[in-house]
C-alpha cells in the first residue's frame, strides 16, 4: 500500500483500535461524544501509559488502528514487529516526530494527527502578545505594580541604569496600519495571518514555500528575512523545527529590527538564539514576549524574568479547553473515515513530514 492509499475495512469486518493515552489525557481530550465515536468504529482498547513499549507491543497483534498521544514510545522495528494488521497512526496531537520512525513508512502505515485544532489558540495568543507589544501593555503593567506611571515604563539594563528611552522605544502603535513581520505560513501562521488581515494590519511573510500567487490570495506579500526584520514593528515566529530554523533569528538579525520593535515567538524557543535575544532585551532597545524557552519548566532565576519589556506565559498557548476536546473530535473523525475508506484529512507523508514542526 502507498503512502497516499486509502483502503476500507470489509462491511463486516471489525475495526480493532487501541488508544495509547493516560487516564488524564483520554478526560482533557476525548469528550463523551469523542469516546462514542470511536466505539462506533469498532472494539477500543485502551493503554493508561502511552510510553510502555512492552504493553504497546502486546496489543498491536490484530490492531487496524494506533491512536497515540503525549509521551508516545518510538515506533522502532521491534515495537511494531507485532503489528500485523496495523494500517493507521492517528496522533491525538500535534507533532508525531519524536515517536513516528521510517519504519512506520517502510511499512506502509498511515500517519494523521490533529495538530490543526492547535493552530487557532496559539495563534489568539500571537495576537494578544502582538496588540501587548504595540501597546506596551506589558511594560505599564510592570510598572503600575512597581508603583510608578508613564513615565516610569522602561526597561533597566542588567547595570541597574535605564536605557531606551527613545520615542521609538516607548511609543505606542495600533495595529491597523502598522507593519507586522509573520516568519512562516504554518498553519498556525496562516490562522494568525487571517486574524491580523481582518484586523487592517500591513502583513509581511517570510517563508521559502510560500509562493507569491498564493500570498496575493491571503492578502499579504513576501520578502526576505532580512527586510521584514527591518520594517516590522512586530515580528512573530511561527516557522518548524528544521535543521534549517535552528537559531535563524540570531545577533545579526536581532540587530536588524528597529528601536521599539517586538519579537513574538509562540512557536519553539530552536528558532531563536537565547543569548543573543537576552542581550537585546538587556538593552532595552527592543521588547519580546514568548512563550517557548530553551529549558522548561524556566528556570526560576532565568535573567529573562526580571526584565519588565518582556511578556512571558508558561508555553501555555494551545492550552484552551477547546483546543484539547477538538483533537479528540479531529482523532475520532479521522478514524471514522478510515473505516469508511474516505481520504483523511490530515495526514502525513514522509515528504511532508520533512517540512513540519
Amino acid at each position: 500500500m502507498t503512502e497516499n492509499q486509502s483502503e476500507a475495512k470489509p462491511a463486516d469486518a471489525v475495526v480493532r483500535v487501541v488508544l495509547a493515552a493516560s487516564p488524564s489525557f483520554r478526560e482533557m481530550v476525548f469528550a463523551p461524544g469523542s469516546m462514542d465515536r470511536l466505539s462506533a468504529v469498532g472494539e477500543v482498547v485502551l493503554l493508561d501509559d502511552p510510553g510502555d513499549a512492552d504493553a504497546l507491543m502486546a496489543a498491536l497483534p490484530g490492531a487496524d488502528v494506533l491512536i497515540t498521544s503525549w509521551g508516545a514510545t518510538p515506533l522502532t522495528a521491534d515495537v511494531l514487529a507485532p503489528a500485523d494488521r496495523l494500517q493507521l497512526i492517528a496522533h491525538a496531537a500535534s507533532s508525531v516526530k519524536h515517536f513516528v520512525t521510517d519504519e512506520v513508512f517502510r511499512r506502509g502505515i498511515r500517519v494523521t494527527q490533529a495538530g490543526q485544532a492547535m493552530a487557532r489558540p496559539v495563534a489568539e495568543v500571537s495576537l494578544a502578545f502582538t496588540l501587548s507589544m504595540l501597546h506596551r501593555i506589558h511594560r505599564f503593567n510592570h510598572t503600575m505594580h512597581a508603583g510608578g506611571w508613564r513615565e516610569e515604563a522602561i526597561a533597566p539594563t542588567s547595570t541597574g541604569t535605564t536605557a531606551g528611552t527613545s520615542d521609538a522605544v516607548l511609543a505606542q502603535h495600533g495595529l491597523a496600519g502598522s507593519r507586522i513581520g509573520v516568519v512562516g505560513a504554518s498553519r498556525t501562521g496562516l490562522e494568525y495571518i487571517r486574524m491580523l488581515v481582518a484586523l487592517g494590519a500591513d502583513i509581511a511573510v517570510y517563508d521559502p514555500y510560500l509562493t507569491n500567487e498564493r500570498a496575493a490570495g491571503l492578502g499579504v506579500r513576501t520578502t526576505t528575512l532580512d527586510e521584514l526584520l527591518r520594517t516590522s514593528r512586530v515580528v512573530a515566529l511561527h516557522a518548524p523545527t528544521l535543521p534549517e530554523t535552528r537559531h535563524m533569528i540570531g545577533a545579526r538579525e536581532l540587530a536588524l529590527m528597529p528601536a521599539g520593535a517586538a519579537l513574538v515567538n509562540t512557536a519553539r524557543s530552536w528558532l531563536v538564539d537565547t543569548a543573543a535575544l537576552l542581550a537585546e532585551l538587556r538593552s532595552g532597545r527592543i521588547d519580546a514576549a514568548l512563550d517557548v524557552f530553551d529549558e522548561e519548566p524556566l528556570p526560576a532565576d532565568d535573567p529573562v524574568r526580571t526584565l519588565p519589556n518582556v511578556l512571558l506565559t508558561p508555553h501555555r498557548a494551545a492550552g484552551t479547553v477547546e483546543c484539547y476536546f477538538e483533537m479528540g473530535e479531529l482523532t475520532a473523525a479521522e478514524v471514522e473515515r478510515f473505516s469508511t475508506g474516505q481520504p483523511l484529512h490530515h495526514e502525513l507523508t514522509r515528504s511532508t513530514l520533512a517540512h513540519m514542526a
